[in-house]
């Protein structure tokens, strides 16, 4: 193994000087994840957006696409398709992914794009998608911004669950509510079944699931906790360090305000865990407009409300603490 890979991702890796080894610096780092249930509920016109408000207030951000297979931020950002892109990093043609980065058309912000990714791209071999995500650790920014696919496949949760914060975008209708329902209870899951490796232990997730009787997260830990109450304790511990963020976009009536307090609410009850409401983002009629001109919205539109909505929920995200976790 090499020993660099032995390092953890906390810790400053050594760099040669004058043929000396010295210790390399590492800059500060939050990890967002924006992802969801489905698709079509604006994830992508979130990240452009999030991002171009996070460089405007002097963060460097870089912005990965990483709906492999149908990456599309590009003309989010009303940019052309850049010559290098993800593909790249992870078939070793480029050593970093620092050198796909491309300027964004904000100061401070540049994008990772996947828009010329082959059709392989959007299912990378488990050692491709592990050194993608230690790459995403060492990107010289301040933020990294993944735009997620659609979906709870393995590699959409992965991703997800790399952030330090992970958003959970819905919009107000009951289709987009259930899926984002799945995705939470799948990402946990997928968290659980990670920590369950970590620790060397069985909690029994898999057969419980094959039996179709202990599905949900409390059912599982009172499962666990009859047989081993330590491991119960080791488990809640897991499960209460899950905090993904509920964004709601696309709020047109009044009502809609309370749909993210009301999914907090219904998680709570029902799994016994929290989230966090981190917002919403206003519908805005004419956004189409900004699309179809391959402006962002945010540059578009900044006298508008939505652009009071996108400077809120940065502010309440750059309020939480970072916990960086392996």
């Amino acid at each position: 193994m090499n020993p660099e890979n032995e390092i953890p991702e906390h810790v400053s890796r050594p760099a040669r000087v004058d043929g000396r080894f010295v210790a390399r610096p590492v800059r500060v780092r939050r990890i967002v994840a924006v992802g969801g249930g489905k698709g079509g509920i604006g994830k992508s016109l979130i990240s452009a957006n999030l991002g171009i408000e996070l460089a405007r207030r002097g963060h460097s951000v870089v912005l990965l696409d990483l709906d492999l297979g149908g990456a599309n931020l590009h003309t989010c950002l009303g940019l052309d398709h850049p010559k290098e892109t993800l593909s790249d990093f992870v078939d070793r043609r480029v050593p970093s992914l620092d050198q796909v980065a491309v300027p964004a058309g904000v100061p401070g912000l540049r994008l990772i794009s996947g828009s010329l990714d082959s059709l392989g791209a959007a299912n990378p071999l488990h050692q491709q998608k592990l050194r993608l995500m230690r790459a995403v650790n060492d990107l010289d920014a301040d933020v990294a911004l993944l735009d997620l696919g659609a979906g709870s496949h393995f590699n959409v949760l992965d991703f997800f669950l790399l952030a330090d914060d992970g958003i959970v975008t819905v919009v107000p209708e009951p289709t987009s509510v259930e899926n984002a329902y799945r995705f939470l209870k799948a990402a946990l899951f997928r968290r659980l079944k990670a920590a369950q490796a970590v620790h060397g232990v069985s909690w029994g997730i898999e057969e419980s699931i094959k039996a179709g009787g202990t599905t949900s997260p409390m059912q599982l830990l009172e499962a666990v906790r009859g047989r081993d109450p330590e491991l119960g304790a080791l488990l809640e511990g897991e499960m209460r360090a899950f905090r993904p963020r509920i964004l709601v976009n696309s709020v047109r009536e009044a009502a809609d305000l309370n749909l993210g307090d009301g999914i907090c609410m219904a998680w709570r009850r029902f799994f016994g865990l929290e989230l966090t409401y981190l917002g919403y983002l206003r519908h805005d009629p004419d956004a189409w407009r900004a699309g179809r001109a391959r402006r962002p919205l945010l540059l578009e539109r900044q006298d508008q409300p939505i652009a009071e909505d996108v400077a809120a929920v940065a502010d309440r995200l750059l309020a939480l603490p970072v916990r960086r976790s392996p």
